[in-house]
């Protein structure tokens, strides 16, 4: 990242997006702690919560309930909160089946299913999301779409890095395009999709 500055308004729905290597995971990495700076600072105003690579703040060894309780410890939420939103927790994943089995037996699509659950039902003001329609099937999918617009009701912060344009157009009002580490483009999202592809085919000319 490179001179990436930005700033997020309260409610706002925010989409990243950009070719692969371009920074935008990094980016949330550095908004989540997980990957501090090597220069700059991110100065987050209120609760935080991220849904990043499948399997962070995850234990392979610990069964899908456990997880739960240790992801939400993870993001600073009380033993006592999880345990009230635990059923509804365990029934959105729609993996209730294996909710008492090792986590290393779960599938990719199962990880991310019990990972969104987990922020979908925690209360924090600003949600970041990377990639979270890549994997699963498409009814999970729709879920995902559904529960991401009920936070854009309840006034919360989301921030959206996805391949998928169609998504991004529909969820967010405002996006922001990364190329080689820099912020490109920041505005409506429709406009920040044309540029977008408009850069690409600008790389592909010179490649060509």
């Amino acid at each position: 990242l490179k001179n990436a500055s930005f700033q997020l308004n309260a409610g706002e729905s925010v989409g990243i997006i950009g070719r692969n290597g371009a920074g935008k995971s990094t980016l949330l990495k550095i908004l989540s702690g997980v990957t501090l700076p090597t220069s700059g600072e991110a100065t987050i105003d209120g609760t935080f919560s991220s849904l990043l690579e499948i399997g962070t703040g995850f234990h392979p060894d610990l069964s899908g309930k456990d997880n739960i309780y240790l992801n939400s410890s993870i993001l600073g939420v009380s033993r006592k909160e999880v345990s009230a939103a635990l059923q509804n927790i365990i029934v959105f994943s729609g993996v209730e089946k294996f909710i008492d089995q090792p986590l290393r037996t779960y599938s990719s699509g199962m990880k991310l299913r019990l990972a969104f659950a987990i922020i979908a039902h925690l209360k924090t003001d600003i949600i970041a999301l990377d990639e979270v329609l890549a994997v699963g099937d498409s009814m999970f999918q729709v879920k995902c779409m559904e529960r991401i617009f009920s936070f854009r009701k309840q006034g919360r912060t989301v921030l959206f890095v996805s391949h998928n344009l169609s998504a991004i157009r529909k969820l967010c009002e405002r996006t922001m395009v990364l190329i080689n580490g820099e912020i490109a483009f920041d505005g409506p999202s429709d406009e920040a999709i044309q540029f977008y592809h408009n850069s690409n085919q600008t790389e592909t000319n010179i490649a060509d």
